[in-house]
């Protein structure tokens, strides 16, 4: 017999009304309230609605999309992937967002239950088995976007580490010596592999070769606020390799209004290769990441799932293959090159 809202009620010592709004994350609702309400789902398995829906046999035709933030040009185009593939598939989406916010990444995460078919989750929280637990339902097909590999769950993602590799590589090759960069937000993996990459080429460059870490977000204002950082420095470094585009380009704009040349004083690189990369002045060299394909990978393995019912399917990482897109930043463009098309180079 199907775990109803009622047996959650009477397992947690509350009321109905009580467990319907702590699994729909509204705020009146004490928080130790909602912590017992949110263990004994869990522990029952309870998903709102599974009787009507398992009794009609239909389904949402719904996915759920929750990322850190819609904002910008990475989620834009991430999600623009998404949508092709729920088109052509007849899906509907319902997307949400927690700008960094675990209580309210746990409050949307707890708004699909009974709502969609299947989850897309971008998340930092992912390492926290717990926090998994409490807030989704166990019996959701679920796949992960960037999560660090080792998860239990089926996940896409970028070669954050090799491509990191691959772009200090191109700096060194082009004579690059004195390397900075700027990171992303701790909690961050894609941000942690980047370093990592970043890290361990300059490691294998040998020790003549300097580094600086600078502390960034993801955003422009970071990017800026490190390029102003290195303005103020007595011995600056040739090359910035900025963890992702907009970073690379508030530090660009930062070292332009110093007085700096790019690339003839310091060389500025990113990573994602986001459309505005190749408008800036001057075009930033980068990794590109097909993010679209990244959200279209991600809707498509979804599917998957939700298409093979009970039957087991195999948990792995598939991760995309940056490619190095040589422009002017670096002072190592080609005529080829820096029209966009990624270098040959590895």
């Amino acid at each position: 017999m199907s775990v109803t809202i009622k047996d959650v009620a009477k397992a947690a010592s509350v009321s109905v009304a009580t467990v319907s709004r702590a699994l729909n994350g509204h705020q009146n609702v004490a928080e130790a309230v909602r912590e017992r309400v949110l263990a004994v789902a869990a522990e029952l398995r309870y998903s709102p609605h599974h009787a009507a829906r398992s009794l009609s046999s239909r389904r949402t035709q719904t996915v759920g999309v929750v990322l850190p933030d819609i904002h910008g040009e990475f989620f834009s185009e991430l999600m623009r992937g998404i949508d092709q593939v729920a088109r052509t598939r007849g899906q509907h989406l319902l997307v949400s967002s927690y700008h960094g916010n675990p209580e309210e990444q746990g409050a949307a995460l707890r708004a699909m239950r009974g709502r969609v078919d299947g989850l897309l989750l971008m998340s930092p929280y992912v390492h926290d088995v717990d926090f998994l637990e409490r807030n989704v339902d166990a019996s959701l097909p679920m796949v992960l976007i960037n999560a660090a590999q080792g998860r239990p769950q089926l996940s896409v993602g970028i070669d954050n580490y090799g491509g990191a590799r691959a772009m200090v590589a191109h700096l060194v090759d082009a004579g690059y010596t004195r390397i900075a960069f700027i990171d992303g937000p701790e909690d961050n993996d894609d941000a942690r592999e980047r370093k990592r990459g970043y890290r361990d080429a300059l490691a294998a460059a040998g020790e003549t070769y300097t580094h600086w870490e600078l502390p960034g977000q993801f955003d422009e204002d970071s990017g800026h606020r490190a390029g102003q950082a290195l303005l103020a420095l007595d011995a600056r470094p040739d090359a910035v390799f900025a963890a992702n585009d907009m970073m690379a380009i508030g530090c660009l704009y930062a070292l332009g209004r110093g007085g700096v040349r790019t690339p003839a004083d310091i060389a500025v690189v990113g990573f994602d290769d986001i459309p505005l990369a190749r408008y800036v002045h001057p075009s930033l060299t980068t990794m590109r990441v097909d993010i679209a394909e990244l959200g279209a990978r991600a809707l498509k393995a979804l599917l998957e799932i939700e298409d093979a019912g009970n039957a087991e399917v195999a948990v792995h990482t598939a991760l995309l293959e940056p490619a190095l897109v040589i422009r002017d930043s670096s002072g190592t463009a080609t005529a080829s090159s820096s029209s966009g098309e990624p270098s040959n180079r590895s």
